[in-house]
């Protein structure tokens, strides 16, 4: 497994629409194992393949908290095919714009039918961490950060102190 550079706002490809997979073979198993592992590396809940500069639509998820057994979510051509009609707002990190975060709208249970790593079909219902992962992990396939969601105002000022705190850190380094 090799980890992948997280690509970082105002990155383009993160804004670009990704491609559906058109077969689950060796190199997407090979990609999926390589994202758990920057996932894992970065201390992050999920990844999509935009954020490591790749237009395919592959996800990993991993909601288990520190101590628990990890228990990976690999989707490839994942879509929501229902959802909730209840939202609720969380706060959101994404490791795109990192040590950043903002509370959010989503929908408070989606349900998603994706392609395992084996190519099977699969379809699962989620709430809580899970649902709102799925739901910012499946925004980043089209080009949507969670940022999107926020004011002007809000947007604004979160993307300035990303933008201080960088200058900081490479003065510092």
């Amino acid at each position: 497994m090799t980890k992948m550079k997280v690509l970082e706002i105002p990155h383009p490809i993160l804004r670009e629409k990704a491609k559906p997979v058109e077969k689950v073979d060796a190199r997407i198993v090979g990609l999926l194992d390589d994202m758990l592992e920057t996932m894992y590396a970065s201390n992050g809940v999920g990844l999509a393949a935009n954020q490591v500069g790749l237009l395919e639509r592959i996800v990993v998820i991993d909601c288990a908290r520190e101590g628990e057994e990890p228990d990976p979510l690999q989707m490839v051509n994942p879509k929501i095919i229902a959802h909730s009609e209840e939202i609720l707002c969380r706060n959101e990190g994404c490791l795109s714009v990192p040590r950043e975060y903002a509370d959010v709208d989503r929908f408070a249970v989606v349900t998603v039918e994706y392609l395992d790593k084996n190519g099977e079909k699969k379809t699962r219902t989620a709430d809580g961490l899970l649902g709102m992962a799925i739901q910012h992990e499946l925004d980043h396939l089209d080009g949507i950060l969670f940022i999107d969601y926020l004011s002007k105002l809000k947007r604004d000022k979160l993307l300035h102190h990303l933008e201080k705190r960088r200058k900081k850190e490479a003065k510092e380094a």
